[in-house]
């Protein structure tokens, strides 16, 4: 017990703790005191296990939101509110996409219009639903290419819009079947020729060794090869390289064309028999092709 003033009493009493209802209360009247003293400053008092003090959050500052401790709009809300709300999609540009894409390849007003009206056309149909808008726009693109006779390959799309292979690839299979069947429009068919002038001249090819080269992908389409186009353009591109004073590695081809090193080696190898036939003769003779790397 303590004394402490009553103001029943109005004098000092002795006071008793009542440990159930938390309460204190005078000796004299029974009258229930109020600590007038604020809880957060307080000290609990040791000798009473019954009382323990709770933590105090600290002030947040008085910014005019009644949010607690200054929470934002999304952690305020409740988490089913959370889990409904969704975030507004932001405008995609479709014709600026193309356009930038388009700048990043060298590709000519011709290619971005035909882009464009195939886009149209085919954004709405369901099979593309599923598809990255990038993933489309790139197959947009790809098959304006070839119908305009200047087909780049599929991984320079997803270098140039930043997408992936699989993705491009998937979209446009589905859009050159509708191209086909749908738009009555032809694609054409890709052959070596078609990309070899291009990477010839970036990998800095002299014009005598680019009829070399397109001489011998020509005669090569006489052949059963289960390569892709890309494929044997880069290891025509090896073979002559190798034939002439500026020799490139098949690590520098491959940089160029981005076609795996081991697939032009590969590709490689199945020319390979056929050199004496395919290698104008013109350019090499014969003791200059024994003096190739054996396949």
């Amino acid at each position: 017990m303590s004394d402490t003033f009553c103001q029943a009493c109005k004098c000092f009493t002795e006071v008793i703790f009542d440990h159930a209802a938390g309460d204190t209360l005078c000796s004299e009247c029974g009258t229930v005191l109020v600590d007038e003293t604020p809880e957060w400053l307080s000290v609990p008092d040791q000798t009473d296990p019954t009382r323990v003090s709770k933590p105090v959050s600290p002030v947040q500052p008085d910014s005019g939101d009644s949010r607690p401790n200054g929470a934002s709009d999304e952690e305020a809300l409740p988490p089913r509110a959370k889990w409904r709300k969704k975030p507004r999609r932001q405008p995609f540009d479709v014709s600026g996409s193309i356009a930038d894409v388009a700048d990043r390849l060298g590709l000519v007003a011709t290619i971005q219009d035909r882009a464009n009206e195939i886009y149209k056309k085919v954004v709405d149909q369901k099979p593309l639903r599923w598809r990255t808008r990038d993933a489309v726009v790139a197959a947009c693109l790809y098959i304006a290419c070839r119908q305009e006779n200047k087909p780049r390959t599929v991984k320079e799309m997803c270098s140039a819009i930043g997408t992936t292979k699989k993705e491009v690839a998937k979209a446009k299979d589905f859009i050159g079947k509708y191209v086909e069947t749908e738009m009555g429009q032809e694609i054409g068919t890709i052959h070596a020729g078609d990309y070899l002038r291009r990477f010839c001249s970036i990998l800095g090819m002299s014009n005598l060794e680019v009829v070399a080269a397109q001489e011998t992908v020509q005669k090569s389409e006489e052949l059963v090869l289960r390569r892709s186009p890309i494929s044997v353009a880069a290891s025509v591109m090896y073979i002559i390289t190798q034939l002439s004073t500026n020799k490139k590695t098949a690590k520098e081809i491959a940089f160029v064309t981005r076609v795996a090193e081991a697939t032009i080696k590969n590709s490689y190898k199945d020319l390979y028999p056929h050199l004496s036939e395919l290698i104008p003769t013109w350019f090499a003779k014969e003791e200059d092709l024994k003096k190739l790397p054996s396949a």
